[in-house]
């Protein structure tokens, strides 16, 4: 809550900073720029639906991927289960990328897609498959 306060203070001070005479912005208030601090859900979706962008920034990766309950590497394997489950291909693939990023190995997630073709069906294992292979040709 305390961080959304603070989000609108800021952006209420920049849209009156920005209406003095004499102020230059480095980017006007209402053309949005993508930039290296523009997240992935902003990219995908902040013009669509500007408030499940800032869902999954503010809830999803600020505050329960940094949970300490789990390592990320953990939050990883079991996102991408669950994606295998539910057999969501485009998420799988960024999830793949995190999980990487996040230290899983290459033969770890193959071992969770295999191990997953008894738990969530064989389709959506070969789907998952040809997914990492593609993520893992990157």
């Amino acid at each position: 809550m305390t961080r959304h306060l603070f989000l609108n203070a800021f952006l209420t001070v920049g849209i009156v900073l920005a209406a003095l005479p004499g102020v230059v912005c480095a980017q006007p208030v209402n053309e949005p720029k993508e930039s290296p601090m523009t997240s992935r859900a902003q990219q995908l979706m902040g013009d669509t639906a500007p408030r499940l962008a800032e869902l999954t920034d503010d809830v999803l990766y600020k505050d329960i991927w940094e949970r300490p309950g789990l390592s990320k590497r953990d939050r990883s394997l079991v996102t991408i289960s669950a994606l295998i489950a539910l057999n969501r291909p485009d998420q799988l693939k960024s999830h793949i990328r995190i999980g990487l990023q996040n230290g899983l190995t290459k033969d770890e997630i193959v071992e969770t897609i295999t191990h997953m073709a008894f738990y969530s069906g064989w389709p959506s294992a070969v789907s998952s498959v040809a997914i990492a292979k593609e993520v893992f040709a990157e």
